[in-house]
């Protein structure tokens, strides 16, 4: 593959920045649960160049696909998924637990790392002329994100992309996403 003088400096200068971002992510042992690392990205949020960074790097990879809409995931994927729909110039849906929209809305449950739960979207968030990115700050065993793109599938939009933050490999939430969505992540541990 050919690449560009521009695009390689692009791509060297944003690894560069990630690595930064990546030192402003505090592990927590032992956390929600022994055994866990929970990788807190609320110290990289309040860092300015950190979050500067994260939505500049996230609005790159979507910039010219189109998005009409973000689907953040309750809560922290509300953080960076609204300075997605932001830079993108497309709306913001919030993807909610139960009984936290004030209307109509759809719903479904599944299993998660730590027991069942359900998710919901307002009745009305999508169309099918939509192009949709769901993003959440942190893509583990796959549960919730696969869980929040059934729920987007049901409205027929033209297009569904998948974005986290974070990836944890080892844990292998991305098998649990359908082929069919892009899956990406700006960083992977």
């Amino acid at each position: 593959m050919i690449v560009s003088r521009g695009t390689l400096v692009s791509q060297l200068l944003s690894n560069a920045y990630m690595e930064y971002v990546k030192t402003k992510i505090r592990d927590v042992i032992d956390f929600p649960q022994k055994g866990v690392i929970f990788r807190d990205l609320t110290t990289a949020f309040k860092d300015p160049k950190a979050i500067h960074i994260l939505g500049w790097n996230l609005s790159q990879i979507y910039r010219d696909k189109g998005v009409t809409k973000v689907v953040g995931i309750e809560s922290r994927g509300f953080i960076c998924g609204s300075i997605l729909a932001f830079e993108l110039g497309a709306g913001f849906v919030p993807a909610r637990k139960p009984g936290k929209l004030p209307s109509e809305v759809i719903s479904t449950s599944y299993d998660k790392e730590y027991g069942k739960d359900t998710i919901e979207i307002h009745s009305d968030a999508i169309t099918p002329d939509d192009v949709v990115v769901i993003h959440d700050d942190v893509l583990a065993t796959g549960g919730t994100m696969a869980a929040v793109y059934e729920l987007v599938r049901r409205f027929n939009p033209r297009k569904i992309y998948i974005n986290a933050i974070v990836e944890l490999s080892d844990l292998g939430g991305r098998a649990k996403l359908p082929a069919e969505a892009e899956t990406t992540a700006l960083i992977t541990y």
